[in-house]
């Protein structure tokens, strides 16, 4: 999980992630300075807690890329599940996903998501559906439009370590998991069921909606990047 003064919304996410682990599990949280009291409160809710866990603090404010960058470099499990700090985890996503990894050998799963206000009340049914994604999407499509979002994103050890150390110019980490996933012709799972509820507050850092030459730019850096991958 990647924070920055999330202190509104960083409860109920961890409260509702916590109880779908065991103590074999790990929770690694990258605090891009916070300056309000997202960290104090994930203090607060670890102390009721006996989940393992660790908190990295950025030295400086790295934005959202470096620091899920760095929460996965830290990550030593056989899956990895990304958290945005707003959200809020169905109590059967982690299951879900285990099952379509055990059933299929799956090395990415990524899932849908209901789509709800700061309040929860449900924009939409479906985050695939609000955002137009495209998650059987090749590598044409994705660059085209990215129909992956990282914070419903789960993979494996192996896709790990294809995906590191990121490129310094990606637009973003999530599309270049895909792609590296992709060319390393890695299965790749869709799950039709939101298993969460995906926040849209207005003040995202992720998930937000660029001008068109922003997103040109990001498409032909995304395509350089694509190139450079060399498979594993």
């Amino acid at each position: 999980m990647a924070t920055y003064n999330g202190q509104a919304t960083i409860e109920r996410q961890l409260r509702s992630i916590l109880p779908q682990l065991s103590n074999t599990d790990e929770v690694l949280i990258v605090d891009d300075q916070s300056s309000d009291d997202t960290i104090q409160i994930i203090n607060d809710v670890f102390q009721e807690s006996d989940i393992p866990h660790q908190i990295f603090i950025n030295q400086v404010n790295q934005g959202p890329i470096a620091s899920f960058e760095r929460a996965i470099t830290k990550a030593k499990g056989d899956y990895i599940y990304l958290s945005d700090q707003d959200d809020q985890w169905f109590s059967n996503k982690i299951s879900v996903c285990q099952a379509t990894f055990k059933l299929n050998k799956s090395d990415l799963v990524v899932h849908d998501a209901i789509v709800v206000d700061k309040n929860l009340q449900v924009i939409d049914n479906s985050w695939n559906h609000y955002n137009h994604n495209n998650v059987d999407q090749g590598v044409l499509g994705n660059l085209i439009k990215n129909g992956y979002t990282g914070a419903m994103m789960a993979f494996t050890n192996k896709v790990k370590q294809a995906i590191l150390p990121f490129p310094r110019t990606i637009a973003m980490h999530d599309q270049w998991i895909f792609l590296v996933t992709k060319k390393n012709r890695y299965r790749i799972d869709s799950i039709k069921e939101p298993l969460m509820n995906y926040v849209r507050h207005g003040n995202n850092v992720t998930g937000q909606k660029r001008k068109k030459l922003p997103m040109i730019l990001d498409r032909l850096t995304m395509i350089q990047c694509y190139w450079s991958i060399k498979r594993k």
